[in-house]
């Protein structure tokens, strides 16, 4: 299960393949360290992890506080460990991190009745394919989707307990992409492999599958979410005709900009776990170019030229929001001073495929039938907020649902366990609702 939806440091920029492999990262340390380094490393950690707890914030509105307190914890502990070690040189850190995913965090429990199961390659790009095994008069409807986690973390068996749900509950064919991550792939790699699985899937769907091709739709959370907006885009401009086009988006707690991180929700939920408001900046630069040296002045808004900002505004003001939406209050930001060094280090951030929130009309026209879950407690809320609303305005087909005590990256606690959250039943189900529908 993908907890570590954020690293509460910054990572360098080399490649993981460089790195030694974890699993003998414990082997290395007990050969290095005599026993009174045990405890001063504890201690360390200790301190690092509760001075990262002290800057979080958990609203009384957020369900199960405590334990989100807890998954906080365990989550900055875990890369707090991972960043120590990689400053020893012993492994890169993210490496640490998905290693200890894999191997403490991920129980693929057994397969359920009426379900089976494949791990395949589409275009060179690993899959799973989730079928339901119930009969079925005529062809299935699918459902490509695209996992989270920054675009670094998170993995096809980060989000099994999902899809599996979503195929039995829905009667639908589920294919989960295993795209390419940062910082060992960069920007447009994960889209590119998005496209490539899904326009292979749409390719083969009724012959292989028993799947309508034109009953597909596209979906994921978060920064997958992302990736499926931006593919849809992406395959509207195209127009090529000789594929069918998705039939729906479908949109968990999108990321869809970086032109503006002071919205009232990056605002009012800027230290709410698991996702704080530096590290979406942080994320969005890993899928850039990795450049950390300018995340500081990407929250403020100086990577945004002075002719864009009218445009930009007329999508992203305040005022666009549902008044609920400002009722915790928010600071209007002061205009801040565009750095053209800062904009040319990251304006392939600022295009659509990597900002959808700010596409052409003509193009967001095109695009699909939409379903968008947002959650209060996530600095991702007003993205999903502000793209309904542009569609809405622009007459589009658009289902939301909104979680009033949910926060960002819950759907990562569907099914697992003591780190259960009931609230992520809530959205999953919500998910397959809409899936029936297609």
């Amino acid at each position: 299960m993908n907890i570590l939806l954020q690293c509460p440091f910054a990572l360098s920029g080399c490649l993981l393949a460089s790195s030694p492999p974890p699993s003998r990262v414990f082997s290395v340390v007990l050969n290095l360290w005599s026993p009174c380094c045990v405890p001063a490393f504890l201690l360390l950690v200790i301190g690092l992890v509760y001075s990262e707890l002290m800057n979080s914030d958990i609203p009384r509105g957020v369900t199960n506080r405590r334990k989100l307190h807890l998954v906080h914890g365990l989550s900055v502990g875990i890369a707090v460990v991972g960043r120590i070690l990689h400053r020893m040189g012993i492994c890169h850190q993210v490496s640490f991190i998905r290693w200890f995913i894999a191997c403490f965090l991920t129980g693929l429990n057994p397969l359920p009745a009426g379900l089976r199961v494949k791990d395949l390659k589409f275009s060179e790009v690993p899959v799973r394919v989730y079928e339901p095994t119930t009969v079925c008069n005529g062809l299935r409807r699918g459902l490509v989707y695209f996992h989270g986690g920054g675009w670094v973390l998170g993995s096809i068996d980060s989000v099994d307990e999902v899809c599996r749900h979503v195929a039995k509950e829905s009667d639908t064919t589920v294919v989960s992409v295993g795209y390419r991550l940062a910082p060992e792939h960069r920007y447009p790699a994960q889209l590119d492999d998005c496209e490539a699985a899904t326009c292979h899937f749409l390719s083969v769907a009724e012959a292989e599958f028993r799947v309508d091709s034109r009953r597909v739709a596209v979906g994921g959370d978060s920064t997958g979410a992302n990736l499926a907006a931006a593919l849809c885009q992406r395959l509207a401009r195209r127009e090529d005709g000789h594929l069918p086009f998705p039939c729906a988006q479908v949109l968990i707690y999108p990321a869809l900009q970086m032109a503006d991180f002071n919205l009232p929700s990056y605002q009012q939920n800027h230290a709410v776990p698991i996702l704080f408001r530096g590290r979406m900046a942080f994320y969005f630069l890993q899928y850039l170019n990795g450049d950390m040296s300018v995340c500081q002045d990407v929250l403020e808004g100086n990577h945004v030229p002075t002719e864009l900002r009218p445009r930009y505004k007329k999508w992203l003001s305040p005022s666009n929001l549902p008044p609920e939406c400002l009722a915790r209050g928010f600071c209007e930001h002061p205009v801040p001073e565009y750095d053209g060094e800062v904009y040319h280090a990251i304006k392939a951030g600022l295009e659509p495929e990597v900002s959808p929130l700010l596409e052409d009309d003509a193009v967001i026209e095109k695009t699909p039938p939409t379903f968008i879950l947002t959650c209060e407690y996530d600095v991702l809320r007003d993205d999903g907020i502000l793209y309904r609303k542009r569609l809405l305005d622009l007459k589009k087909d658009v289902t939301w649902r909104h979680v009033t005590d949910g926060f960002h990256g819950m759907i990562n606690y569907f099914n697992q366990g003591w780190l259960t959250f009931p609230c992520a039943l809530q959205l999953v189900d919500s998910v397959a609702e809409y899936v029936k529908t297609l």
